[in-house]
């Protein structure tokens, strides 16, 4: 597993993008809390690190240091304490004659990217990557700055200098970015990217750097596609990388009770049991008073210690009916299967009697032409209509948070309701343009085409794919039997 350090240069970022920056790393916080890997469990361990540039003006020097460092289990309280209390004199830059902005210390990447940041978390052999965050480029790649991130690649680091652009000087950056880009061509541990705040800008880092942190990138899940017949002389199949596109959140946090000498979550077995607790270290019994009681639990390892006037309602069986405030229109032809999760629910009308109310046969045939009418309109729009709802239909339970629905049209026939992803579920799609298709000769696609054409074309019918649950269930019965 590999940590992840940040190196921050503020200088020179505005407030606003200051602000910004400090909710992105917040979040990826939150995320990294609460989350979890397709193969193991993520928050055994910390693995990130945080570090800014201080400049003192006084001595003229820049000295770095470390606002929350990777020790034990990940602390959710610390890192938010540490990026809260960012200085933000860090970002004030000077002002030339000119009005340009401008700092009166240049960046060396040696004096931020020393043995302390590179080697000290986690020893020398441990997997690190280093984004250094900064609105200011160094005007050139010092010999020993080469060599320090070359001995960096020997030890399993890469540094990845993600630049944040001001619109104010756009075009003096361009220049000076690729420079810096050249000068670290030949470096196979790093890479530059410039980004342009707006547009989701902070949003996409976040996810990236979370995908980071699960290490889905280590071990990519593959698979390989299997064609009856050759798809291009004896090549019948095609090997392909499978990429995740949600981050499944929880929909409140729970309560919990923990001991109040080591703050360690205490199992309700023991309760249900009418049992003394106990330390989970220690095994002392716990009375009353040595038991913290308003704890929140966050994800499989992080707990909250809340102030006792703090109150937490568990989650009910959401209501019948289920309230649905509608948002907006949108287009269907724009709409990404990929935003789309979870089970469809078939949505027709229904008598006023079904929800306690007695049967209205008018107020019935007007709600069924009420629906016949949006239904038809929307179709007719080729549009749908965004919902939002605090109950979660996967688990039939309220939400503390909102979960998003889209109503989906039909001719002169029922709606289908199905649960769309919301900024925080989402993760970023795999780069399109690293894996563009080569251009493909003729004769190869030709090929391709043929036997496309060659396999049975017929509209999907599930009643014709049994997935052989029940031949499963019955062997088993019958082998059961026979046991006797």
């Amino acid at each position: 597993m590999a940590l992840l350090c940040f190196v921050l240069d503020l200088r020179g970022l505005s407030p606003s993008l200051l602000a910004d920056l400090k909710q992105c790393l917040l979040q990826l916080a939150n995320y990294y809390a609460v989350s979890s890997s397709r193969r193991k469990p993520v928050g055994a361990g910390d693995r990130i690190g945080l570090c800014y540039v201080f400049e003192d003006r006084s001595s003229s020097s820049v000295e770095l240091k470390v606002a929350y460092s990777p020790r034990g289990d990940f602390s959710l309280r610390d890192f938010h304490h540490a990026v809260d209390n960012l200085p933000a004199e860090c970002c004030l830059p000077e002002i030339g004659d000119s009005g340009d902005l401008f700092s009166r210390v240049d960046m060396k990447l040696s004096s931020v990217l020393n043995d302390q940041v590179l080697y000290s978390w986690g020893g020398r052999d441990v997997k690190k990557k280093m984004i250094v965050l900064s609105s200011y480029l160094p005007l050139k790649i010092e010999e020993v700055d080469k060599k320090l991130l070359m001995d960096a690649a020997d030890h399993g680091v890469t540094v990845e200098f993600a630049f944040i652009k001001q619109i104010s000087s756009l075009s003096n950056e361009m220049e000076n970015t690729s420079s810096f880009m050249e000068d670290l061509s030949h470096l196979r541990n790093c890479s530059v990217e410039s980004h342009i705040p707006g547009g989701g800008m902070f949003n996409g880092l976040t996810k990236r750097w979370l995908i980071d942190l699960r290490d889905e990138r280590e071990e990519p899940l593959l698979a390989r596609f299997n064609f009856r017949d050759s798809l291009v002389g004896d090549q019948n199949q095609i090997l392909c990388c499978l990429s995740i596109t949600v981050n499944q959140i929880v929909d409140d946090f729970s309560t919990c009770q923990t001991c109040r000498c080591h703050g360690i979550l205490l199992h309700h077995a023991a309760k249900e049991r009418a049992e003394m607790l106990s330390c989970p270290f220690t095994e002392n019994v716990l009375g009353a008073s040595d038991v913290v009681e308003n704890s929140v639990r966050i994800g499989e390892r992080t707990i909250l210690y809340m102030p006792s006037s703090h109150s937490s309602i568990k989650l009910q069986r959401v209501s019948n009916p289920i309230e649905f405030n509608i948002i907006e229109r949108t287009n269907l032809s724009s709409l990404s299967e990929g935003v789309i999760i979870s089970s469809s629910y078939v949505v027709t009308p229904t008598d006023y009697h079904t929800i306690g109310i007695s049967s209205n046969e008018d107020k019935t045939k007007l709600n069924a032409q009420v629906f016949g009418g949006i239904c038809r309109a929307l179709y007719s729009m080729d549009q749908g209509l965004v919902c939002s709802s605090n109950g979660n239909l996967d688990t039939m339970l309220g939400a503390a948070f909102n979960c998003f629905y889209i109503l989906q049209p039909s001719d002169n026939g029922p709606m289908l309701l199905r649960r769309l992803l919301g900024s925080e579920e989402i993760l970023p799609m795999p780069d399109v343009n690293r894996i563009a298709s080569p251009s493909i000769p003729q004769e190869i696609q030709s090929s391709i085409h043929a036997v496309l054409l060659k396999m049975e074309l017929s509209d999907y019918n599930p009643l014709l794919h049994e997935r052989g649950f029940h031949q499963k269930l019955n062997s088993l019965v019958k082998q059961s039997l026979q046991f006797g």
